[in-house]
Formats: C-alpha cells, sequence, structure tokens
C-alpha cells in the first residue's frame, strides 16, 4: 500500500517472541536487582535500619528503582530505536517506528510500569495482577495481539523482516 506507514504489513510478533524478549529483559534486570539488593542490605545494615519495615527496606527500594530504570529503558530504547534488547534478540520490534515520545511514555507506564511497585507488600499483588491481565490481553486481542499498553500508545509489534 503506498500511503500505510512502514510496517503496517508485517505480520504480528508471536505471544512466545514477545514472552522471550520479556523473558531475557526481565533476566537482565533481574541480576541488576539482586546486585543493587545486595548493595543496600548492605547499606541499611550499616546504617542501622536493616530492622526498618521488618527487613524489606532493601527490596522496596530496589524493586522501586530497577522498576523506574527499566520501566526508563523500554521507553527510550523505543523511541530510539523501535525495539529494546529483548525484542532485537528475538527480532521483532513496534510498528510504526516512528511514535510521539509521549505516546511512548504512556506505553512504558502501563508495561513494565508496574514493576516498580513489586517490592511493596499489597501492591505487588495488584501490580503482579496488573501484569498477568495485559499478557493474557496480548493472547486473545486477534488478529492483532496488541495488549492495553500498545492500544494507548497506537502501537503493535511485529515481526522485523527488515
Amino acid at each position: 500500500m503506498a500511503g500505510s506507514p512502514p510496517g503496517a504489513d508485517a505480520p504480528p510478533a508471536e505471544w512466545w517472541e514477545r514472552l522471550a524478549a520479556r523473558a531475557i529483559e526481565a533476566f537482565a534486570f533481574g541480576v541488576l536487582y539482586y546486585i543493587l539488593f545486595i548493595a543496600l542490605w548492605g547499606v541499611f545494615r550499616t546504617v542501622g535500619m536493616l530492622a526498618a519495615l521488618d527487613g524489606r527496606l532493601p527490596g522496596v527500594f530496589a524493586w522501586l528503582a530497577v522498576g523506574l530504570t527499566y520501566t526508563g529503558y523500554d521507553w527510550w530504547a523505543h523511541y530510539r530505536r523501535g525495539r529494546t534488547f529483548g525484542k532485537a534478540i528475538m527480532g521483532i520490534r513496534l510498528a510504526p517506528p516512528h511514535v510521539a515520545s509521549r505516546a511512548l511514555l504512556k506505553r512504558s507506564l502501563v508495561y513494565p510500569g508496574p514493576v516498580m511497585l513489586m517490592g511493596i507488600p499489597v501492591a505487588n499483588l495488584v501490580a503482579g495482577m496488573l501484569l498477568f491481565c495485559v499478557g493474557l490481553l496480548i493472547l486473545i486481542d486477534k488478529p492483532l495481539e496488541r495488549g492495553p499498553h500498545d492500544r494507548l500508545a497506537g502501537t503493535r509489534v511485529v515481526k522485523d523482516l527488515r
């Protein structure tokens, strides 16, 4: 089609490709979480604050920092290159290739944004259910397989046929 944006004809990424891309990223950011958690545990132990919140303070701060970093990275990578490193490994990307920064920020705040809340008791249950629902909605949205974060930004995740 002459008037359609690039990537409009590309087939949607399979659910398992999207899951694998997020799992690759989750592993990398999980390593960052554990490094930060151990460092914060040492700091809080040194200053005598380890017992605050029943010893959960290092975990809360580590989840908040890593979740914020992951959300910021997700926004930045999609804005700059149209995909994250997990998507690049799996050979998938966002379409259309150029999306407004504000739309991508909203997309990142819906998913993976709730990861920031994973260290907070009770809030982690809500965040986990939200993340599960996003994944479920991707599975049942046929034929484009878009989640609420994709709909909010006007994007799709497609196979990179370049």
